[in-house]
């Protein structure tokens, strides 16, 4: 099956009435197996990913000895890399029309990057094996959430996704928690994390190959065949594209002014002075909000809108760049960060996917979404380099009051580019999508 962009109706279906009219009824929600094994195969390779990046600051400028600037750049590949072949992979999804095999050569190539882990030594080793993992992920994404898109009930598009995220984050909850007592029992035992990592991906890779069925999608047939020759790139005419367009530049905005979690992790530690020990702790925090919230902001998004919820999640990242900056913390200052900066997650992530496979031109739904992802990445690794900037300029608290006013601007902006933006056919999706 595949998805109309009329069709959706944010969990509500006509029903056909005597007069000829329609009458708006619950459809009750159904979760398809497939989004099902897809979240389980992202949750264990969650626990893959996430247990080596907990650790990866430790190991790199700790266990390794090379500089924070070293691994700045290692953290700027762990954030862009996987814009670079975003786009192609979601135009091969469409061009195929077998979104899991692309999906699965991106798990695959994440999984032989885990096995690198073990034998790198050094700063060129290390970005080479970050490098290959973030580029496995920038294939696997867009192809992995068009098979969700077409798997999912139109009327519970967004409540899909929430689902797929909640799974795949109890993963990003997991593997740090993993990292953290293996190196609590071994110290120094960093190896035994990436033996562990590499154990995880390989279980997802196994899960997707032998147990996702390869839906041949007519959604994600591009219509000018096999014989089309041009291979669907972001350029201008793009942003120009009704519903489309305005998505990206929303996106773009908005990922200019969203800076990476690990300087709000890091500006919690300077200014609370807790045991560095415990900073792998925050990525667990804020994941166990993420899921327990992305499937009620996913369901919500259906009701009332896509827009409002995607905008609202960027106001709790507001919240949560002020109450960072604020000169008292403590324990519950601490914690409200994690929980704002979790339903921020869970009100952006999925979301942002619905809306682009609404929005996307028919024939491009994998190529929209992976559009919208490339945009998001690239934006938020030119912010991550701004904000350290920034930071070493005026200081902490003066760079997260500063990139608060500039979100504060992103949002007002954001909602009235979105407020009339529509599919290229169907309804408006601010208000209903």
């Amino acid at each position: 099956m595949y998805i109309s962009l009329s069709d959706r109706s944010g969990g509500k279906r006509g029903k056909p009435q005597g007069n000829g009219t329609a009458l708006a009824t619950e459809v009750p929600f159904r979760l398809s197996p497939v989004i099902l094994w897809l979240g389980i195969v992202s949750m264990v390779t969650d626990v893959s990913s996430e247990s080596v990046t907990a650790i990866l600051p430790l190991y790199v400028t700790g266990f390794l000895g090379l500089t924070t600037i070293a691994f700045g750049f290692i953290d700027g590949i762990n954030q862009g890399a996987s814009a670079i072949v975003r786009i192609a992979a979601g135009w091969a999804a469409d061009r195929s029309g077998h979104p899991k095999r692309i999906a699965l050569a991106g798990y695959g190539l994440s999984m032989l990057a885990r096995i690198g882990f073990l034998f790198a030594g050094g700063f060129w080793a290390i970005a080479a094996i970050v490098t290959g993992d973030r580029i496995g992920k920038g294939i696997r994404t867009a192809p992995r959430d068009a098979l969700i898109s077409v798997s999912a009930q139109p009327e519970h598009l967004a409540r899909s996704f929430g689902v797929h995220r909640m799974l795949d984050n109890i993963g990003a909850a997991a593997g740090p928690l993993i990292a953290f007592f293996v190196l609590l029992m071994i110290p120094n035992g960093f190896s035994t994390v990436f033996v562990v990592s590499l154990a995880f991906a390989v279980i997802g890779v196994a899960v997707l190959a032998l147990v996702v069925p390869d839906i041949r999608a007519q959604g994600l047939k591009n219509p000018e065949g096999r014989d089309g020759k041009r291979l669907f790139a972001l350029s201008w005419r793009h942003f120009k594209e009704p519903g489309l367009g305005k998505l990206l530049i929303a996106a773009g905005l908005l990922g200019l002014v969203t800076i990476g979690d690990g300087f709000i992790y890091l500006v919690l530690q300077a200014r609370d002075s807790f045991a560095v020990q415990w900073f792998p702790l925050l990525f667990v925090g804020t994941n166990v909000v993420f899921l327990a919230l992305a499937i009620p902001l996913g369901r919500l998004a259906d009701r009332v809108g896509k827009v409002p919820v995607f905008v609202g999640g960027h106001l709790a990242l507001l919240a949560t760049y002020l109450l960072a900056a604020a000169p008292f913390g403590g324990l519950w200052g601490t914690v409200g960060c994690l929980i704002l900066l979790g339903a921020f997650y869970a009100a952006t992530d999925g979301v942002l996917a619905a809306l682009a496979s609404q929005l996307t031109p028919p024939g491009k739904l994998a190529t929209g979404i992976a559009s919208a992802q490339t945009v998001v990445a690239l934006s938020r690794m030119a912010a991550s380099a701004g904000f350290g900037v920034l930071w070493y300029a005026v200081g902490a608290p003066t760079a997260m009051v500063v990139a608060g006013g500039l979100l504060a601007c992103a949002v007002v902006a954001v909602a009235v580019i979105l407020r009339n933006a529509r599919p290229s056919v169907g309804q408006d999706v601010g208000s209903e999508a």
